[in-house]
């Protein structure tokens, strides 16, 4: 026979779920820091897989439709429609990390030309697009955790927050790529 667990037992999961996503994204976040600032590039000159940025723009842009039509559909109440937007936001975002770890891995950290344009709305858009990146990874695990394992009310209390973050650095993931290719003149 089939028994429920106590509610005690469930916050104690709950928690300790929430507690693994927190240090892997850490550790992802970590991870990034380190690739990004002290391993040294596998092919500086850009000569392998030189499509790889535009690649990281197109997913952004992707993850981000994905999001307004799974906001739009469940805004709907059509919540089938809505997981399947979601998940296809997910795997676009995924896509997207696996793409930006080897870009960096070959290439590194491209910087924005000192002396270009626009370079003082550049920096801060940029800013804010990593600092909120590093937030928007363990809320989207843990609205995921909580919609998958039936939690809805809780799902839609973290998501109010998560959907707006994440939308916000899809968005912004795009418009740096072409700020950057515009003040390198590509």
């Amino acid at each position: 026979m089939g028994t429920t667990a106590p509610p005690s037992n469930a916050k104690a999961n709950t928690s300790s779920v929430i507690l693994v996503i927190l240090l892997i994204s850490a550790a992802a976040s970590l991870f990034l820091l380190w690739l990004i600032y002290q391993h040294p590039a596998a092919d500086s000159a850009s000569v392998r897989l030189p499509f790889l940025p535009a690649l990281n723009a197109a997913l952004n842009g992707l993850s981000a439709t994905a999001l307004i039509i799974g906001f739009t559909f469940i805004r709907a109440r059509n919540i089938a429609a809505h997981k399947a937007s979601m998940i296809t936001a997910f795997l676009f975002s995924t896509f997207f990390l696996v793409s930006y770890i080897l870009h960096h891995y070959l290439h590194g950290d491209v910087r924005y030309p000192a002396h270009a344009a626009y370079r003082s709305i550049y920096l801060p858009l940029l800013a804010s697009h990593i600092v909120l990146a590093t937030a928007a990874l363990p809320l989207v695990l843990v609205t995921f955790f909580f919609s998958l394992s039936g939690r809805i009310p809780q799902h839609r209390k973290v998501a109010r927050w998560t959907l707006p973050l994440w939308l916000y650095v899809s968005i912004t993931g795009v418009i740096t790529y072409a700020m950057l290719r515009l003040a390198q003149g590509r």
